[in-house]
């Protein structure tokens, strides 16, 4: 068979999956024909570096910093490759979070051409790993991370179920200020909603949902293998909002919710749901646009945080987290506990 159509064929190939992955039918399922796609087309070489035991501890290794990582990085796939290792991606995000994924993955161009002297291979939009962990099936035992800068996506698939966290998006800049891209807010929806929120309360309820003055440095989880909040929850109830304020509450959590597929964002809605008002909100530093602010939504299940505090309050880290849910932990506690 020919170049030229071995490259038609995968790039086919790619193009379906895509399709596939939009329809969105059973997301395990989805992701599993994609992920054995993109594997059957690696040779032996990108194999040893894409593929890990279920059980290695490199599963655990995230990050969201520029640093080097363990994976198949995209700059080194071929042009047959690359639209398989997309069909993955996008098999794994909702639209909306596939767009989000993209378009930070592009600022890196931006970061480079503002930094000048960085040195080679740190601002590079092809710098983004992928990692398969375990054999990739509809009802088995997997996993599949996507990371780079301020890329972060873990997932674990158990019994026909997905796991989509720590699940991570930052942005710099937040806001690009000149340039044919100026106006572009990747991760502003995240911001603008929160702060509707904020800037609906009554000076009393600001009094207790502004929990410092200065705003917090960066998200306090950072990349912990276990998210933890040292200390008595604070910030303001959902008890103790208003009806309007609880559903500007509920289109924050949504807005990390929708970065997932239906099958997903449904069993976030539904962590959202059970939680009902016992949801707490809080704020620190500058209520106004362009100034560092940090905030956190804290669930008895999950925790949402987001800062916007470096680079002249212009660089964004946001996050969301299951407490016990990260990495598939309760999908695999049901699942030893069913099995063996």
């Amino acid at each position: 068979m020919s170049p030229v159509r071995i490259r038609i064929l995968a790039a086919a190939a790619g193009a379906l999956l895509l399709i596939a992955a939009g329809t969105r039918s059973h997301t395990p399922a989805v992701m599993s024909n994609a992920a054995n796609a993109f594997l059957s087309s690696l040779n032996a070489d990108q194999k040893a570096n894409a593929v890990f035991k279920f059980n290695d501890e490199e599963r655990l290794n995230w990050h969201f910093i520029p640093r080097e990582r363990k994976g198949l990085s995209y700059r080194l796939m071929t042009v047959e490759q690359r639209p398989l290792a997309l069909a993955l991606l996008n098999a794994s995000l909702s639209q909306q979070g596939f767009i989000k994924a993209s378009s930070i993955m592009s600022l890196e161009e931006i970061l480079k051409i503002q930094e000048k002297n960085t040195p080679p291979g740190r601002r590079d939009p092809e710098n983004y790993f992928f990692s398969i962990f375990g054999t990739p099936s509809e009802s088995g035992t997997w996993g599949f991370r996507f990371e780079g800068h301020h890329v972060a996506m873990n997932f674990t698939i158990v019994d026909n179920k997905v796991a989509s966290s720590p699940m991570f998006f930052g942005t710099n800049p937040a806001e690009v200020k000149d340039g044919p891209r100026k106006g572009l807010r990747v991760l502003g929806n995240e911001e603008d909603l929160a702060r509707t929120l904020l800037k609906s309360l009554t000076p009393e309820q600001k009094k207790v949902a502004v929990v410092a003055e200065v705003a917090l440095k960066d998200i306090i989880t950072m990349a912990s293998r276990k998210a933890a909040l040292e200390g008595q929850p604070s910030g303001l109830s959902a008890a103790k909002m208003t009806a309007a304020q609880r559903q500007l509450l509920q289109n924050l959590l949504e807005e990390y919710a929708n970065n997932i597929p239906e099958q997903g964002a449904s069993a976030r809605r539904e962590q959202i749901k059970k939680a009902g008002t016992n949801l707490l909100f809080a704020w620190t530093g500058g209520s106004e646009r362009g100034e560092g602010h940090y905030y956190r939504v804290q669930a008895p299940t999950f925790l949402v945080e987001y800062d916007n505090t470096q680079n002249g309050n212009n660089h964004v880290h946001s996050v969301w987290r299951d407490y016990n849910g990260d990495f598939g932990y309760d999908l695999l506690g049901n699942h030893y506990q069913t099995s063996h």
